[in-house]
Protein backbone atom coordinates (compact mmCIF):
# COMPACT_ATOMS: atom_id res chain seq x y z
CA UNK A 1 0.00 0.00 0.00
CA UNK A 2 1.34 3.39 -1.02
CA UNK A 3 1.78 5.82 1.84
CA UNK A 4 -1.47 7.77 2.05
CA UNK A 5 -1.19 11.47 1.40
CA UNK A 6 -2.03 13.55 4.45
CA UNK A 7 -5.56 14.84 4.10
CA UNK A 8 -6.18 18.52 4.78
CA UNK A 9 -8.14 19.11 7.97
CA UNK A 10 -11.34 21.13 8.15
CA UNK A 11 -12.67 22.88 11.23
CA UNK A 12 -16.38 21.99 11.21
CA UNK A 13 -17.04 24.84 13.65
CA UNK A 14 -16.59 27.21 10.71
CA UNK A 15 -19.19 25.42 8.57
CA UNK A 16 -22.07 27.80 9.37
CA UNK A 17 -24.75 25.49 8.09
CA UNK A 18 -28.48 25.54 8.77
CA UNK A 19 -30.69 22.54 9.36
CA UNK A 20 -32.29 22.98 5.94
CA UNK A 21 -28.91 23.18 4.21
CA UNK A 22 -27.60 20.16 6.08
CA UNK A 23 -30.59 18.03 5.14
CA UNK A 24 -30.32 19.18 1.53
CA UNK A 25 -26.68 18.05 1.39
CA UNK A 26 -27.60 14.73 2.96
CA UNK A 27 -30.49 14.14 0.56
CA UNK A 28 -28.37 14.90 -2.49
CA UNK A 29 -25.60 12.53 -1.42
CA UNK A 30 -28.03 9.75 -0.55
CA UNK A 31 -29.72 10.21 -3.93
CA UNK A 32 -26.36 9.81 -5.66
CA UNK A 33 -25.34 6.73 -3.66
CA UNK A 34 -28.74 5.02 -3.95
CA UNK A 35 -28.95 5.74 -7.66
CA UNK A 36 -25.55 4.22 -8.33
CA UNK A 37 -26.31 1.15 -6.23
CA UNK A 38 -29.45 0.62 -8.29
CA UNK A 39 -27.43 1.08 -11.49
CA UNK A 40 -25.15 -1.77 -10.44
CA UNK A 41 -28.17 -3.99 -9.79
CA UNK A 42 -29.75 -3.12 -13.16
CA UNK A 43 -26.46 -3.63 -14.99
CA UNK A 44 -25.92 -7.10 -13.59
CA UNK A 45 -29.54 -7.93 -14.42
CA UNK A 46 -28.86 -7.04 -18.05
CA UNK A 47 -31.00 -3.90 -18.12
CA UNK A 48 -28.18 -1.59 -19.24
CA UNK A 49 -25.15 -2.20 -21.38
CA UNK A 50 -21.72 -0.86 -22.28
CA UNK A 51 -19.33 0.72 -19.81
CA UNK A 52 -20.96 2.05 -16.65
CA UNK A 53 -18.72 4.02 -14.28
CA UNK A 54 -20.16 4.51 -10.81
CA UNK A 55 -19.52 7.37 -8.39
CA UNK A 56 -19.92 5.61 -5.02
CA UNK A 57 -17.67 7.27 -2.43
CA UNK A 58 -17.20 10.55 -4.27
CA UNK A 59 -20.62 12.06 -3.49
CA UNK A 60 -19.24 14.82 -1.27
CA UNK A 61 -17.47 16.37 -4.26
CA UNK A 62 -20.50 16.58 -6.53
CA UNK A 63 -22.82 17.73 -3.75
CA UNK A 64 -20.35 20.13 -2.15
CA UNK A 65 -19.53 21.91 -5.40
CA UNK A 66 -22.78 21.91 -7.39
CA UNK A 67 -25.03 22.79 -4.46
CA UNK A 68 -22.74 25.76 -3.76
CA UNK A 69 -23.69 27.11 -7.17
CA UNK A 70 -27.04 28.01 -8.69
CA UNK A 71 -28.31 24.73 -10.13
CA UNK A 72 -30.11 25.40 -13.39
CA UNK A 73 -28.35 28.73 -13.87
CA UNK A 74 -24.65 27.96 -13.53
CA UNK A 75 -22.99 25.39 -15.80
CA UNK A 76 -21.64 21.93 -15.01
CA UNK A 77 -19.23 19.97 -17.20
CA UNK A 78 -18.79 16.33 -16.25
CA UNK A 79 -16.76 13.23 -17.12
CA UNK A 80 -17.65 9.65 -18.04
CA UNK A 81 -18.51 9.19 -14.33
CA UNK A 82 -21.40 11.58 -14.77
CA UNK A 83 -24.66 10.20 -13.36
CA UNK A 84 -24.34 11.87 -9.96
CA UNK A 85 -23.17 15.21 -11.38
CA UNK A 86 -26.36 15.17 -13.46
CA UNK A 87 -28.49 14.45 -10.40
CA UNK A 88 -26.83 17.22 -8.35
CA UNK A 89 -27.39 19.60 -11.25
CA UNK A 90 -31.11 18.90 -11.03
CA UNK A 91 -31.67 16.42 -13.85
CA UNK A 92 -34.56 14.19 -12.65
CA UNK A 93 -33.50 10.69 -11.63
CA UNK A 94 -36.02 9.13 -14.00
CA UNK A 95 -34.44 10.92 -16.98
CA UNK A 96 -30.95 9.80 -15.96
CA UNK A 97 -32.09 6.21 -15.44
CA UNK A 98 -33.97 6.19 -18.76
CA UNK A 99 -30.80 7.35 -20.49
CA UNK A 100 -28.90 4.46 -18.95
CA UNK A 101 -31.60 2.12 -20.28
CA UNK A 102 -31.19 3.70 -23.74
CA UNK A 103 -34.76 4.94 -23.83
CA UNK A 104 -36.23 7.85 -25.78
CA UNK A 105 -37.23 9.58 -22.53
CA UNK A 106 -33.62 9.78 -21.34
CA UNK A 107 -31.98 13.16 -20.85
CA UNK A 108 -29.99 12.56 -24.04
CA UNK A 109 -32.98 10.87 -25.75
CA UNK A 110 -31.37 7.45 -25.35
CA UNK A 111 -28.50 8.33 -27.65
CA UNK A 112 -25.81 8.96 -25.07
CA UNK A 113 -26.02 6.28 -22.44
CA UNK A 114 -23.94 6.21 -19.28
CA UNK A 115 -21.06 8.42 -20.42
CA UNK A 116 -23.00 11.15 -22.24
CA UNK A 117 -25.57 12.66 -19.90
CA UNK A 118 -26.67 16.06 -21.17
CA UNK A 119 -29.40 18.53 -20.30
CA UNK A 120 -29.66 22.01 -21.83
CA UNK A 121 -32.51 22.76 -19.42
CA UNK A 122 -30.26 22.17 -16.41
CA UNK A 123 -27.08 23.65 -17.95
CA UNK A 124 -25.40 20.26 -17.79
CA UNK A 125 -22.83 20.49 -20.57
CA UNK A 126 -22.42 16.76 -20.87
CA UNK A 127 -20.50 13.73 -19.81
CA UNK A 128 -17.41 12.95 -21.91
CA UNK A 129 -16.06 9.52 -22.75
CA UNK A 130 -12.56 10.79 -23.51
CA UNK A 131 -10.31 11.86 -20.65
CA UNK A 132 -10.07 15.68 -20.32
CA UNK A 133 -12.47 16.19 -23.24
CA UNK A 134 -14.84 18.36 -21.23
CA UNK A 135 -12.20 20.82 -19.98
CA UNK A 136 -12.08 23.05 -23.10
CA UNK A 137 -15.87 22.78 -23.49
CA UNK A 138 -16.31 24.13 -19.96
CA UNK A 139 -13.92 26.98 -20.75
CA UNK A 140 -16.07 27.83 -23.75
CA UNK A 141 -19.15 28.09 -21.53
CA UNK A 142 -17.27 30.32 -19.10
CA UNK A 143 -16.01 32.48 -21.97
CA UNK A 144 -19.50 33.11 -23.34
CA UNK A 145 -20.60 34.26 -19.87
CA UNK A 146 -17.69 36.70 -19.69
CA UNK A 147 -18.32 37.89 -23.25
CA UNK A 148 -22.00 38.52 -22.64
CA UNK A 149 -21.21 40.44 -19.48
CA UNK A 150 -18.28 42.55 -20.66
CA UNK A 151 -18.95 42.98 -24.39
CA UNK A 152 -22.73 42.70 -24.66
CA UNK A 153 -23.20 44.45 -21.30
CA UNK A 154 -25.67 41.87 -20.02
CA UNK A 155 -25.94 42.46 -16.25
CA UNK A 156 -27.49 39.01 -15.77
CA UNK A 157 -24.44 37.26 -17.20
CA UNK A 158 -22.70 36.26 -13.97
CA UNK A 159 -22.88 32.48 -14.33
CA UNK A 160 -20.07 30.27 -13.08
CA UNK A 161 -18.97 27.02 -14.71
CA UNK A 162 -17.81 24.00 -12.71
CA UNK A 163 -15.54 21.67 -14.67
CA UNK A 164 -15.04 18.19 -13.18
CA UNK A 165 -12.29 15.79 -14.22
CA UNK A 166 -10.15 13.05 -12.76
CA UNK A 167 -6.52 12.94 -11.69
CA UNK A 168 -5.55 11.24 -14.96
CA UNK A 169 -6.85 14.21 -16.94
CA UNK A 170 -4.36 16.49 -15.20
CA UNK A 171 -1.63 14.89 -17.31
CA UNK A 172 -3.37 15.72 -20.58
CA UNK A 173 -2.64 18.64 -22.87
CA UNK A 174 -6.16 20.06 -22.61
CA UNK A 175 -5.62 20.60 -18.89
CA UNK A 176 -2.54 22.77 -19.33
CA UNK A 177 -3.72 24.67 -22.40
CA UNK A 178 -7.16 25.43 -20.99
CA UNK A 179 -6.00 26.45 -17.52
CA UNK A 180 -3.49 28.81 -19.10
CA UNK A 181 -6.20 30.41 -21.24
CA UNK A 182 -8.69 30.58 -18.36
CA UNK A 183 -6.14 32.36 -16.18
CA UNK A 184 -5.17 34.84 -18.91
CA UNK A 185 -8.81 35.73 -19.57
CA UNK A 186 -9.93 35.47 -15.93
CA UNK A 187 -12.78 33.17 -16.87
CA UNK A 188 -15.52 32.49 -14.30
CA UNK A 189 -14.70 28.80 -13.96
CA UNK A 190 -13.86 26.30 -11.24
CA UNK A 191 -11.64 23.38 -12.22
CA UNK A 192 -12.43 20.46 -9.90
CA UNK A 193 -9.99 17.55 -9.91
CA UNK A 194 -11.60 14.47 -8.38
CA UNK A 195 -8.40 12.73 -7.36
CA UNK A 196 -9.57 9.22 -6.51
CA UNK A 197 -5.97 7.90 -6.70
CA UNK A 198 -6.52 5.68 -9.72
CA UNK A 199 -6.68 6.44 -13.45
CA UNK A 200 -8.41 3.18 -14.47
CA UNK A 201 -5.72 0.76 -13.22
CA UNK A 202 -2.81 3.21 -13.00
CA UNK A 203 -1.89 4.57 -9.61
CA UNK A 204 -1.81 8.36 -9.57
CA UNK A 205 1.57 8.41 -7.81
CA UNK A 206 3.16 6.29 -10.55
CA UNK A 207 1.85 8.40 -13.42
CA UNK A 208 2.36 11.95 -12.17
CA UNK A 209 5.64 13.77 -11.58
CA UNK A 210 3.88 16.18 -9.20
CA UNK A 211 1.12 14.20 -7.41
CA UNK A 212 -0.17 17.32 -5.63
CA UNK A 213 -2.24 18.58 -8.54
CA UNK A 214 -3.47 21.75 -6.84
CA UNK A 215 0.13 23.04 -6.81
CA UNK A 216 0.07 23.15 -10.61
CA UNK A 217 -2.23 26.16 -10.32
CA UNK A 218 0.79 28.28 -9.40
CA UNK A 219 2.16 27.83 -12.92
CA UNK A 220 -0.87 29.71 -14.22
CA UNK A 221 -0.90 32.33 -11.47
CA UNK A 222 -4.18 30.76 -10.37
CA UNK A 223 -5.56 30.01 -6.93
CA UNK A 224 -5.06 26.32 -6.12
CA UNK A 225 -6.46 24.53 -3.10
CA UNK A 226 -6.64 20.96 -1.86
CA UNK A 227 -9.60 19.69 0.10
CA UNK A 228 -10.76 16.53 1.83
CA UNK A 229 -13.10 15.18 -0.83
CA UNK A 230 -14.73 12.83 1.67
CA UNK A 231 -16.06 15.75 3.74
CA UNK A 232 -18.96 17.57 2.08
CA UNK A 233 -18.70 20.52 4.47
CA UNK A 234 -15.03 21.02 3.58
CA UNK A 235 -15.76 20.79 -0.15
CA UNK A 236 -18.68 23.19 0.25
CA UNK A 237 -16.50 25.75 2.02
CA UNK A 238 -13.79 25.87 -0.66
CA UNK A 239 -16.40 25.74 -3.42
CA UNK A 240 -18.27 28.72 -2.01
CA UNK A 241 -15.07 30.75 -1.98
CA UNK A 242 -14.24 29.71 -5.54
CA UNK A 243 -17.75 30.50 -6.79
CA UNK A 244 -17.68 33.93 -5.15
CA UNK A 245 -14.26 34.62 -6.68
CA UNK A 246 -15.40 33.60 -10.16
CA UNK A 247 -18.68 35.52 -9.97
CA UNK A 248 -16.85 38.65 -8.88
CA UNK A 249 -14.67 38.52 -11.99
CA UNK A 250 -11.53 37.47 -10.11
CA UNK A 251 -10.84 34.45 -12.28
CA UNK A 252 -10.60 30.67 -11.98
CA UNK A 253 -9.71 28.31 -9.15
CA UNK A 254 -8.19 24.83 -9.25
CA UNK A 255 -9.66 22.60 -6.52
CA UNK A 256 -8.10 19.21 -5.90
CA UNK A 257 -10.57 17.04 -3.99
CA UNK A 258 -8.90 13.99 -2.43
CA UNK A 259 -11.52 11.29 -2.73
CA UNK A 260 -11.98 7.60 -3.49
CA UNK A 261 -14.29 5.44 -5.56
CA UNK A 262 -15.71 2.55 -3.59
CA UNK A 263 -16.23 0.36 -6.64
CA UNK A 264 -13.97 -0.59 -9.54
CA UNK A 265 -13.23 1.74 -12.43
CA UNK A 266 -16.35 0.49 -14.18
CA UNK A 267 -18.79 -2.33 -13.56
CA UNK A 268 -16.67 -4.41 -15.94
CA UNK A 269 -13.61 -3.94 -13.71
CA UNK A 270 -12.82 -6.86 -11.35
CA UNK A 271 -11.05 -4.28 -9.13
CA UNK A 272 -7.98 -6.39 -8.42
CA UNK A 273 -5.38 -3.59 -8.58
CA UNK A 274 -6.18 -1.90 -5.28
CA UNK A 275 -5.11 -3.40 -1.98
CA UNK A 276 -7.58 -4.43 0.69
CA UNK A 277 -5.83 -2.16 3.21
CA UNK A 278 -6.20 0.86 0.92
CA UNK A 279 -9.88 0.19 0.36
CA UNK A 280 -10.57 -0.25 4.06
CA UNK A 281 -8.80 3.01 4.87
CA UNK A 282 -11.11 4.91 2.53
CA UNK A 283 -14.28 2.93 3.27
CA UNK A 284 -13.93 4.07 6.88
CA UNK A 285 -14.17 7.66 5.66
CA UNK A 286 -17.57 7.32 3.97
CA UNK A 287 -18.78 10.89 3.30
CA UNK A 288 -22.44 10.09 3.96
CA UNK A 289 -21.69 8.58 7.36
CA UNK A 290 -19.45 11.54 8.17
CA UNK A 291 -22.24 14.02 7.42
CA UNK A 292 -24.78 11.89 9.27
CA UNK A 293 -22.65 11.95 12.42
CA UNK A 294 -22.17 15.71 12.12
CA UNK A 295 -25.87 16.49 11.69
CA UNK A 296 -26.82 14.38 14.71
CA UNK A 297 -24.01 15.71 16.92
CA UNK A 298 -24.91 19.31 16.06
CA UNK A 299 -28.62 18.67 16.68
CA UNK A 300 -29.40 19.62 13.10
CA UNK A 301 -31.22 16.33 12.51
CA UNK A 302 -32.21 13.13 14.26
CA UNK A 303 -32.14 9.56 13.00
CA UNK A 304 -35.86 9.63 12.26
CA UNK A 305 -35.52 12.60 9.92
CA UNK A 306 -32.59 11.03 8.09
CA UNK A 307 -34.39 7.69 7.71
CA UNK A 308 -37.38 9.56 6.29
CA UNK A 309 -35.10 11.05 3.64
CA UNK A 310 -33.67 7.60 2.91
CA UNK A 311 -37.22 6.29 2.39
CA UNK A 312 -38.13 9.25 0.19
CA UNK A 313 -35.07 8.70 -2.00
CA UNK A 314 -35.76 4.99 -2.32
CA UNK A 315 -39.20 5.85 -3.68
CA UNK A 316 -37.58 8.22 -6.20
CA UNK A 317 -35.20 5.47 -7.34
CA UNK A 318 -37.99 2.89 -7.63
CA UNK A 319 -40.04 5.35 -9.69
CA UNK A 320 -37.01 6.04 -11.91
CA UNK A 321 -36.56 2.34 -12.68
CA UNK A 322 -40.25 1.89 -13.42
CA UNK A 323 -40.18 4.94 -15.71
CA UNK A 324 -37.11 3.64 -17.53
CA UNK A 325 -38.51 0.14 -17.96
CA UNK A 326 -41.83 1.37 -19.36
CA UNK A 327 -40.43 4.12 -21.59
CA UNK A 328 -40.28 3.56 -25.37
CA UNK A 329 -37.16 2.71 -27.30
CA UNK A 330 -35.90 5.43 -29.67
CA UNK A 331 -37.66 5.21 -33.05
CA UNK A 332 -35.21 3.83 -35.66
CA UNK A 333 -36.73 6.27 -38.16
CA UNK A 334 -35.24 9.09 -36.10
CA UNK A 335 -31.69 7.76 -36.29
CA UNK A 336 -30.43 10.91 -38.03
CA UNK A 337 -32.29 13.39 -35.83
CA UNK A 338 -30.56 15.60 -33.24
CA UNK A 339 -27.35 15.76 -35.24
CA UNK A 340 -27.66 19.52 -35.74
CA UNK A 341 -28.50 22.03 -33.03
CA UNK A 342 -31.53 23.43 -34.85
CA UNK A 343 -33.23 20.02 -34.79
CA UNK A 344 -34.15 19.82 -31.13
Amino acid sequence: MVQERALPTFNTATAKITKQEGLRLYEDMVLGRSFEDKCAEMYYRGKMFGFVHLYNGQEAVSTGVILSMRPGEDFVSSTYRDHVHALSAGVPAKQVMAELFGKATGCSKGRGGSMHMFSAEHNLLGGYAFVAEGIPVAAGAAFQTKYRREVLKDPKADQVTACFFGDGAANNGQFFETLNMAALWKLPIIFVVENNKWAIGMSHERATSQPEIYKKASVFNMVGVEVDGMDVLAVRAVAQEAVARARAGEGPTLIEALTYRFRGHSLADPDEMRSKAEKEFWFSRDPIKKLTDYLIQQNLADEGELKAIDKKIQAVIDEAVKFAETSPEPDPRELYRFIFAEDE
